[in-house]
């Protein structure tokens, strides 16, 4: 069976820190664009960071100060490890699995695959 598997949320106070996994199941990760989104109440979904099959990284803009996503071929698993949380940082984080490459997975947000989600929630 076909799968992406986030875990790793939870709540954090401001200035605090959090790593999200996503683990795939059925397939290879590395075979596929990878790439992280998130929701926040109320809001359009936003894209937060991608991994190429080749280990290309990108984020949106200012959130490549504080995330770094990360693939461990061996376990099968994209890492996105969050730093310095702020509470608009809040939002369901889903990660995405595409072998089509970027195009389908980045800019139209159409994957292959998705993942059920996991909350993170930042707050004193």
């Amino acid at each position: 069976q076909v799968q992406l598997v986030e875990s790793g949320g939870g709540l954090v106070q401001p200035g605090g820190s959090l790593r999200l996994s996503c683990a795939a199941s059925g397939f290879t990760l590395n075979q596929y664009a990878i790439a992280w989104f998130r929701r926040a109440p109320g809001k359009e979904r936003e894209r937060v960071s991608y991994i190429t099959a080749d280990g290309t990284r990108d984020y949106t803009g200012s959130l490549k100060d504080r995330f770094t996503i990360s693939r461990d071929d061996v376990e099968n698993t994209v890492y996105l490890e969050m730093d310095s949380l702020k509470p608009e940082d809040t939002a369901v984080y889903y990660c995405a699995a595409d072998r089509r490459g970027l195009y389908n997975l980045w800019a139209l947000q159409t994957p292959e695959y998705w993942g059920q989600g996991t909350q993170v929630t930042v707050s004193s």
